[in-house]
């Protein structure tokens, strides 16, 4: 059992992306919430139940016991108070007394529970009285069920260590009181308010925390992060239900933060009597049908519900069995042991190894899509402290239930065989030790994880509502994810993580080295460039970046597409959010550099960074970069040629707002005019045969700012591929010339805050004729947001 005093804060959700500064503030998350939410889903609630029959049965009959035990005492207490309320007793004409048996805790949970659920038609109990009475209905249920423990012990069907209670505890730390029995029944104003009137304010949060099942149920113990289940939302009037949702989702996504053994979440909303649970995937949110506590079959429907949660195993709850939290003070406090199937050489049989880890290097920081989680781990706790692996424990979109698993290690495989006796190359990729899928048992059936086992008889909004994914804000049609574990060597921290940013220099440099070589040698696109995508190490020699991430590589020319995951829209090039399906060219990848150097060189590449540009910034604050982070992903691409139409437009939107005497700033000036000023591609603006013929005649002005906003004709990101190779050369060229720079400047010493000693490299002096031509006007100084 975990102890409660351990420190947790260890394992606590770290950033490895920081590619978030607009996500988390959830822009455009109520309208994403209503447009993949599934409301009056009957299946939901049977989730949880057991498959097997005989224990159906058996939690069958102790959800009906209690439900009974309720009902019974709810007939003792509605004779004293005066209170009428829905209820189909089975106990006929014989007085209840004579059934029940007395138990003081059970009758004052019964009285509260009677306070809920008797009819109100005028008014609605606030949310702070809801509260109390919610937590009273959970402890009714939990009573019993630790009752059935201690009267069955090993003689049931289920073992009490693989067995929970569900109990209730407040948020801000407060527990969950019962209320006073004489002040519960009293009608003040304080209690109740009318339909005319609504509280803006009237919400109230309970988290439900999963505990030993021999608990003591009256004291509940705040639970460690790991062991809380799920949020609960209360809500006094319905009017403000679908607020209770959104606030809801973001709780929820919080739990996937600093949780890292979850597959999926459970919460619970409550409006009134009336309460849903919920259930949140990667690409669909179910609700189930109204529990009514006002009648006594939504009273067996909760009480089901609540039995199906302690009793089911640990899948069922939304936790992943392979990833487990282990307390022990010999090595420091707790840790997380994680099971990767590997092939054994010796039996040639797929089994589980476990790695031990005390470092989660990047948290999932979403609610929705691609969930993934980085942890520095080792082959036994004694040796956490130095990490020879890292895994990357992911949720893949893959488009159809039977994606290659192994998609990622056939490409690092490739690299491999081909650059490994390379002396130039050698190292340019991480170094793949086993990827697979997670499998989790099922019954007596082990099965591959994904969310086809997770969510079976649930139905797909994104497969069979959705028809044009851009309208769900990044979730695509008929997609599935399938739970894999990737194991590579330990190589070093990530770019969002560097010391300074001249050793970002240095990585992007190598990287698109590496991205070169394996174009060239391999015709292999990595397709998924972002923050995670570079890694920084540390050599002999100094520093160097090394290329990972390739669970979306592609071939040269492969139409295939990638699926528009919203961390992936960020970083990913214009043509490739704007047709998905076109064929794809190592310039997609080199245009993922640009975006990635324009991000961190305006946000900072590490947390104290990052942390200090934003705090000084104003509340809400916006910045152009920020429209990259959001929206559908032809809203995105739009942007983007917004953003950068011209070099003035590039400058003034981007360029400017980048940390002055950063070595990325004259590094982005750089790769844009080689990416997008380069003969045949003047800038992003579709071109008209006019804007072409002045082009041709020298009057590169006069085209730029001639393009009319309709009849638009030509794509001069199209028209660029003609220039591959002298794009491709010039890349090479300002990015070996910056990594110089950057490299003398670390030598030196001088580039702890991004100042170095030696001359930083201005913007290249051969890109002079474009910067010339084309109008330099922006800001003069900060505007205000």
């Amino acid at each position: 059992m975990v102890d409660d005093e351990a420190d947790f804060s260890i394992l606590a959700g770290k950033d490895l992306s920081f590619s978030d500064i607009s996500r988390n503030r959830d822009y455009g998350l109520d309208n994403l919430i209503q447009s993949i939410l599934h409301r009056s889903c009957k299946a939901v609630r049977h989730l949880a139940t057991p498959g097997d029959p005989d224990l159906r049965t058996v939690v069958g009959n102790i959800a009906g016991d209690i439900t009974a035990d309720l009902e019974a005492r709810l007939l003792m207490a509605a004779p004293f108070k005066g209170h009428t309320y829905n209820t189909r007793s089975k106990l006929g004409a014989s007085n209840p007394r004579d059934t029940v048996p007395a138990n003081e805790h059970l009758d004052a949970y019964a009285r509260d529970i009677l306070k809920w659920a008797k009819k109100q038609s005028a008014m609605y109990l606030g949310a702070d009285s809801i509260a109390p009475l919610f937590g009273s209905f959970m402890l009714f249920a939990a009573h019993h069920i630790k009752e059935h423990f201690r009267r069955h012990g090993e003689a049931g069907l289920f073992k009490p260590e693989d067995c929970r209670l569900i109990l209730p505890v407040a948020k801000k730390g407060m527990r969950v009181e019962r209320t006073d029995i004489d002040s519960a029944d009293s009608d003040s104003s304080t209690d109740f308010y009318t339909p005319g009137y609504v509280d803006p304010t009237d919400f109230f949060s309970v988290e439900c925390s999963m505990c030993p099942v021999f608990s003591s149920v009256e004291k509940q113990a705040v639970p460690a992060p790991h062991l809380v289940f799920a949020d609960t939302e209360i809500v006094g009037h319905p009017e403000y239900y679908e607020k209770a949702e959104l606030r809801l989702a973001t709780k929820t996504k919080a739990l996937f933060f600093n949780q890292h053994n979850r597959r999926f979440a459970w919460g619970l909303a409550v409006s009134n009597c009336t309460i849903h649970a919920y259930v949140f995937g990667p690409d669909d949110i179910w609700a189930s049908t109204a529990m009514d506590i006002s009648g006594d079959k939504g009273r067996r429907a909760f009480i089901s519900l609540l039995v199906d949660w302690s009793l089911c195993s640990i899948d069922h709850l939304g936790f992943d069995p392979s990833i487990r939290y282990v307390v022990d003070r010999c090595v420091g406090g707790p840790y997380l042991e994680i099971d990767v199937h590997e092939m054994d050489e010796s039996t040639g049989k797929v089994e589980p190894r476990t790695y031990y880890s005390q470092r989660c290097l990047g948290a999932t920081d979403r609610l929705f899509r691609c969930h993934a989680r980085y942890f520095a781990t080792s082959t036994s706790p004694e040796s956490m402290d130095k990490p020879a692996f890292l895994i990357k424990d992911v949720w893949m979109t893959t488009g159809s239930g039977s994606a290659d698993d192994l998609h990622e290690r056939l490409f690092l495989n490739v690299l491999h065989v081909e650059f490994d006796k390379s002396s130039e190359f050698s190292g340019s990729f991480v170094q793949l030790v086993s990827a697979g899928p997670v499998y989790i048992n099922q019954g007596n059936t082990v099965v591959a994880d994904s969310t086809d086992t997770a969510f079976a008889g649930l139905p797909s909004m994104t497969r069979d509502v959705a028809k044009d994914s851009d309208n769900v804000q990044g979730l695509s049609n008929s997609c599935v994810h399938q739970h894999r574990r990737t194991v590579t060597k330990w190589t070093g921290k990530a770019i969002s993580e560097a010391d300074n940013q001249s050793q970002v220099v240095v990585a992007v440099a190598d990287a698109m080295t590496a991205l070169n070589a394996a174009y060239v040698k391999c015709q292999i696109l990595h397709s998924s460039i972002s923050d995670r995508a570079i890694l920084l190490q540390q050599t002999v020699d100094g520093i160097r970046g090394i290329l990972t991430e390739f669970d979306y590589a592609c071939y040269a020319g492969d139409s295939s597409g990638v699926d528009k995951v919203p961390e992936l829209m960020l970083f990913q090039s214009i043509r490739s959010l704007e047709d998905p399906k076109a064929a794809r060219t190592i310039l997609d990848d080199l245009e993922s550099l640009l975006y990635l150097v324009c991000w961190l060189g305006t946000f900072g590449v590490n947390k104290d960074q990052r942390e200090a540009y934003i705090a000084g910034l104003p509340k809400n604050p916006y910045l152009p970069i920020m429209d990259w982070n959001r929206g559908t992903a032809i809203e995105i691409a739009g942007r983007k040629r917004s953003r950068l139409v011209t070099l003035a437009a590039f400058d003034s939107n981007i360029l400017f707002y980048m940390r002055e005497n950063s070595p990325l700033r004259p590094l982005a000036e750089d790769m844009y005019m080689a990416l997008f000023l380069h003969p045949g591609c003047y800038g992003v603006t579709l071109l008209t045969d006019n804007s072409i013929a002045r082009i041709e005649d020298g009057n590169i002005r006069a085209a730029l700012h001639a393009v009319p906003v309709i009849n638009r004709t030509r794509d001069p990101l199209a028209l660029r591929h003609a220039f591959l190779a002298a794009i491709i050369a010039k890349l090479l060229e300002v990015l070996a010339r910056h990594r110089d720079a950057a490299l003398a400047a670390l030598n030196a010493g001088g580039a702890e805050d991004d100042s170095a000693m030696v001359t930083l490299p201005s913007a290249d002096p051969s890109m002079k004729h474009y910067r010339d031509e084309v109008p330099q006007a922006g800001p003069s100084k900060r505007p205000h947001f």
